[in-house]
């Protein structure tokens, strides 16, 4: 008997699509995220004509530097909604917050995640620096068969750390495949997606607008 498959995305609606006008979704940064991949599939959904990564002037998806920061952003209303994965180990503060409320949860596999070292570098120690996300750290010990020690370094996304290996600041990444384009890493390892949860957020009813420079972003 044939297994039956679920499309992804998987998107479920929970209340109306937010603040009128041009949707803009804000979420965690620089390009090369997943979370950047989940929100211009958001904003598309959304109504968004050519939904992409701009700075400055309107944009569709806006990247920062935290979850956090894309929060109160929200809050300001420079964003009208925030996607976050829901294996970030702090998204409980967004569903217990009462200032934001629920809006959309999808399903959605993340890019390719590997580990990578800059283009042309040479074996890496014995003993190498990993940057990474804290969220897909357990993974790090699948990629390497659970062979050879290692250590990692937290960064703020999985494409902070691809930045940090390429500028020689730690030994390799676990990072997404479009980071490792766009920083011009190469895979040492096989590489995997993971099959991700991510919860959008909007303003709750109630929520007061807050004073935010648009430099959040």
């Amino acid at each position: 008997m044939t297994k039956a498959t679920t499309s992804l995305p998987c998107f479920v609606t929970l209340t109306p699509a937010g603040a009128g006008g041009t949707p803009t979704v804000g979420t965690l940064g620089p390009p090369g995220t997943s979370s950047e991949l989940a929100a211009t599939l958001l904003a598309g959904r959304l109504g968004a004509a050519d939904p992409g990564t701009v700075d400055g002037g309107p944009t569709r998806v806006r990247l920062f530097d935290t979850y956090e920061r894309a929060g109160s952003a929200l809050r300001a209303r420079l964003v009208t909604h925030v996607v976050v994965a829901n294996a970030y180990k702090a998204v409980h503060e967004f569903y217990m917050d009462p200032g934001f409320q629920l809006a959309v949860v999808f399903v959605l596999d993340t890019p390719m995640y590997g580990i990578a070292k800059r283009r042309g570098a040479g074996a890496p120690p014995p003993s190498p620096t990993i940057a990474s996300h804290p969220s897909p750290v357990p993974i790090i010990g699948q990629l390497l068969n659970g062979s050879g020690a290692h250590v990692v370094m937290h960064a703020d996304s999985t494409s902070s750390a691809a930045l940090a290996a390429a500028e020689g600041r730690v030994d390799l990444a676990l990072t997404t495949a479009p980071a490792a384009q766009l920083y011009d890493l190469e895979f040492i390892t096989r590489t995997r997606c993971i099959r991700m949860v991510w919860s959008v957020f909007v303003l709750s009813d109630a929520a007061p607008a807050t004073t935010e420079s648009d430099g959040v972003a």
